[in-house]
């Protein structure tokens, strides 16, 4: 009898802790599909586009590892419900905003609500399941219902937005928000970490304002000159930033990022995972419904559907790459994972005239590059954080969710860079004769969206394009340049991570792999 409400207890904490993971998943996915109805709805330009994202994104590892420690010391359920709470009500915000700035505003602090929610859904996995089987099947499915929310974001959006309003894309988390508050109450016992030490302050705001800087940078240069004196001091700024953080982290006693972990081989091979998927997927995920909206020309909501190709393989595989994973072990899975979204990716690259031969030709490499994230994403979070003792727990998701997001939000500055400078630099040979400032704003006007077809059309024709289709074309070439980017690079960090995990485990210190070392 014991035994069945013991079983009926995890079961409602595993609902409570998936539900989480489901909103964190939907709230990068969702809001995707539904930028460019934004841009019209609000005036929007690119780059305020791009910050509806990244204010997100750039606000979670603001609070990651304050989290972690946060969690570690005070409890992980009474910062998990907390923050539960927080993500609800800054939600209903962004629902309400009729500004493009107050809408960025919002989604910042539902970005550090919501990255402090995901990283307690890790820590109280971890705590409740620390072993065996049992564990294995919790991440499983704890990775599928985070997979749901990411693959399934760009249909529920489009489906939201179509049927009834844009703004119910944020507000419905209001009630989701309120349903795992119910369950998790009375399911989830309080965990803490009786050796946690205090908050590092002086880590978090360097961190933080380094990653600020570089995404800043990578976004708003393109305007103001890579070389300005502006956007140099950025830049600067940023690399000195990272250095002090180095330097503040690596002299406490009791760190936020304590750089040990990173000499054993499973934690930072996992971690090399972490960034692979982050540096191609899902900032992709940004810029797909554009491309499926602007080049390919279909509606929102047909949109979110064809998505599917792309993010339901993420649903499919991580129970295989579970299995795969217990079988020949997470160095082998992991980068062979990564190697298969490189070439899917690349495949992407080289399906070259999308636009003429429609949606076919654009299916494999989609289809190939959500697989191996799907194969990559369980594994990678459940080594790195066996790799570490259970009362570190909060740390090592604190890490890996941290070099996620890290990834995801400059990668969504790039990808955005590439994407402009390739359609500014196809006009400018299609139209050598035009003048350069017009047609960077035509650019912009292209990436944004906010050009229906009869002006696209007209604008060709005031400009003497010898055949139709030019702008399209130039789009396209923006999208072939992220596709190479994102293929070549996680490809090379699969090369990393698998040398990575081939590293001999006696040539690293032990201090925190999954039996360490006593200290003297």
């Amino acid at each position: 009898m014991h035994q069945q409400k013991e079983k009926g207890t995890d079961r409602r904490a595993l609902i409570a802790i998936c539900l989480a993971a489901l909103m964190f998943g939907l709230e990068i996915t969702s809001v995707p599909v539904i930028l460019p109805t934004i841009e019209k709805a609000l005036g929007s330009h690119f780059s305020q586009l791009q910050w509806i994202m990244n204010a997100y994104t750039i606000a979670c590892t603001m609070v990651l590892m304050a989290t972690g420690t946060l969690a570690d010391r005070f409890g992980r359920k009474k910062v998990f419900m907390i923050n539960v709470a927080g993500f609800g009500i800054t939600s209903l915000v962004c629902g309400a905003a009729t500004t493009t700035g107050l809408l960025i505003a919002a989604r910042f602090f539902q970005g550090m609500t919501g990255g402090a929610m995901f990283i307690c859904t890790i820590a109280l996995l971890s705590h409740r399941f620390p072993e065996g089987p049992q564990r294995s099947k919790a991440f499983a499915a704890w990775g599928i219902i985070a997979g749901v929310g990411l693959g399934f974001g760009p249909v529920i959006g489009s489906i939201i937005s179509a049927a009834i309003n844009w703004r119910w894309v944020f507000l419905i988390h209001g009630a989701l928000a309120l349903g795992t508050l119910l369950l998790v109450k009375p399911s989830i016992a309080e965990s803490k970490d009786p050796n946690a030490g205090r908050l590092d302050l002086a880590g978090i705001l360097t961190l933080s304002a380094a990653v600020f800087g570089l995404t800043y940078y990578i976004t708003q240069a393109p305007e103001a000159g890579f070389t300005s004196a502006t956007s140099l001091l950025v830049l600067l700024a940023a690399v000195m930033l990272i250095i002090v953080f180095i330097i503040v982290e690596r002299r406490r006693s009791y760190p936020m990022i304590d750089f040990h972990v990173f000499r054993a081989p499973r934690f930072t091979g996992a971690i090399m995972g972490c960034i692979g998927m982050n540096f191609s997927f899902w900032p992709l995920m940004v810029f797909l419904p554009l491309y499926f909206q602007a080049v390919l020309h279909y509606d929102p909501l047909s949109t979110g559907m064809y998505l599917l190709a792309y993010t339901l393989p993420t649903l499919v595989f991580p129970p295989l790459g579970e299995r795969l994973s217990l079988r020949y072990g997470a160095g082998r899975v992991i980068p062979f994972g990564l190697l298969l979204i490189g070439a899917g990716f690349l495949l992407l690259y080289a399906s070259g005239g999308t636009a003429s031969s429609g949606w076919p030709s654009f299916l494999p490499g989609c289809i190939l590059a959500g697989s191996g994230l799907g194969m990559v994403n369980t594994p990678v979070t459940n080594t790195a954080t066996a790799a570490v003792p259970g009362n570190r727990a909060g740390m090592a998701s604190g890490i890996d969710v941290s070099s996620r997001l890290i990834t995801l939000a400059i990668n969504i500055a790039l990808m955005g860079f590439l994407l402009l400078q390739g359609t500014f630099s196809y006009l400018e040979q299609a139209f050598p004769a035009a003048d350069a400032t017009g047609l960077f704003e035509l650019s912009k006007q292209l990436v944004a969206a906010s050009l229906t077809a009869e002006q696209i059309a007209t604008r060709e024709t005031a400009m003497g394009a010898l055949q139709p289709g030019v702008l399209g074309n130039a789009l396209e070439q923006g999208f072939s340049r992220i596709f190479l980017y994102g293929g070549a690079g996680v490809s090379a960090l699969a090369l990393i991570s698998l040398l990575i995990f081939k590293e001999a485990p006696g040539r690293f210190q032990r201090r925190y792999q999954q039996d360490p070392v006593p200290e003297k």
